[in-house]
């Protein structure tokens, strides 16, 4: 694959995941055993315990990293989609929404085994979201489903931290790495979740260390935890010598970028209203891609990024509800 046959600006690896929403006090949290703020993975019988105790839901097709790409397309990027789903009716609302919203997904269902996934969450009065994940048929994905052609033809292939827990999964990643590298493109790694890190953190500076992630995003919570230091300045300077791109989210505190030599600081867009912060990370690292693979400088790909996340959290769900390259033109930046 040459260097010049580029299909996609990116192309995401991870979970194919519907997500169903409902609004509930701490009490509901404390009475199910739920750690707030957190994702914890569960059966498919703990699935239909709390769906059942959930009461009024919203089904949206989530998943962290097809969130992202979901985002990039609304901001007019090419982008594609490798995931696993069963060939059952959340797999194909996954599949139609995907696709709908201009994203490449190409990935065969699978005829049978376990069922499509889907993330329980409960969103507090205070925008928190509490996570419950049944990965079913996510955990099938291997690497005869990486397909060389996309991944060689795509800028940036972008890796799913969350989905670093079966064997099979880490193989398709790094087959992804390899020929991503191969073809002279980047890869980026999101970490996901502070307790992903904590269960796999050395083979994550394993992906950074040899140089098969060459972009990294983590919130405040999992860089803490890459690096094992409550303090903020130490867990940076750590990533800043790990001689990677490395963007940090920091909530309502914005982000930081480093790279190259250089720490671009980069506020957050103020908010009135939180209402879900589901997703406030996956659209993040939308808007920062989309600047990035059009050659912009990181303080412009992180005011996107911020930009993108903004939008997401003032409404319930992970993917966007406003046209996001308008919202860009209203806000004066250049996507």
């Amino acid at each position: 694959m040459t260097k010049n046959a580029l299909r996609h600006d990116v192309v995401g690896i991870g979970n194919a995941i519907v997500d169903v929403i409902a609004r509930a006090d701490d009490d509901f949290l404390l009475k199910h055993g739920l750690r707030k703020g957190g994702m914890t993975l569960i059966d498919e019988a703990r699935a239909h315990e709390l769906y059942a105790a959930m009461g009024q839901t919203t089904v949206i097709s989530g998943g962290s990293a097809a969130n992202t790409i979901i985002g990039l397309a609304g901001l007019g990027a090419r982008a594609a989609f490798i995931g696993k789903v069963r060939a059952d009716e959340l797999g194909g609302m996954f599949a139609h929404d995907i696709r709908a919203a201009g994203v490449g997904f190409a990935t065969a269902p699978a005829a049978d085994g376990a069922a499509s996934a889907r993330c329980l969450i409960v969103v507090t009065p205070d925008g928190q979201r509490t996570m419950s994940t049944f990965l079913g048929a996510c955990q099938n994905l291997t690497s005869d489903d990486v397909d060389e052609v996309t991944v060689a033809g795509a800028a940036v292939t972008y890796l799913e931290g969350y989905l670093w827990d079966p064997q099979a999964a880490k193989d398709a990643f790094r087959k992804a790495a390899a020929i991503s590298r191969a073809a002279g493109r980047q890869t980026a790694l999101s970490l996901s979740d502070a307790f992903c890190v904590d269960r796999y953190r050395g083979e994550f500076l394993e992906l950074i260390r040899s140089g098969a992630a060459q972009i990294l995003f983590a919130n405040e919570s999992e860089l803490h935890s890459l690096y094992e230091t409550a303090d903020f300045a130490t867990a940076l300077a750590a990533l800043e010598a790990e001689n990677i791109l490395g963007v940090v989210t920091r909530s309502e505190k914005g982000c930081v970028v480093v790279g190259g030599g250089n720490v671009v600081e980069v506020p957050a867009f103020s908010v009135e209203d939180v209402v879900d912060t589901t997703g406030a990370g996956d659209l993040f690292a939308a808007g920062f891609l989309a600047g990035h693979v059009r050659g912009r400088p990181a303080g412009e790909c992180a005011k996107l990024g911020a930009l993108a996340a903004a939008e997401v959290i003032q409404h319930l769900g992970a993917r966007p509800q406003t046209d996001l390259r308008q919202l860009a033109q209203q806000n004066g930046i250049a996507i």
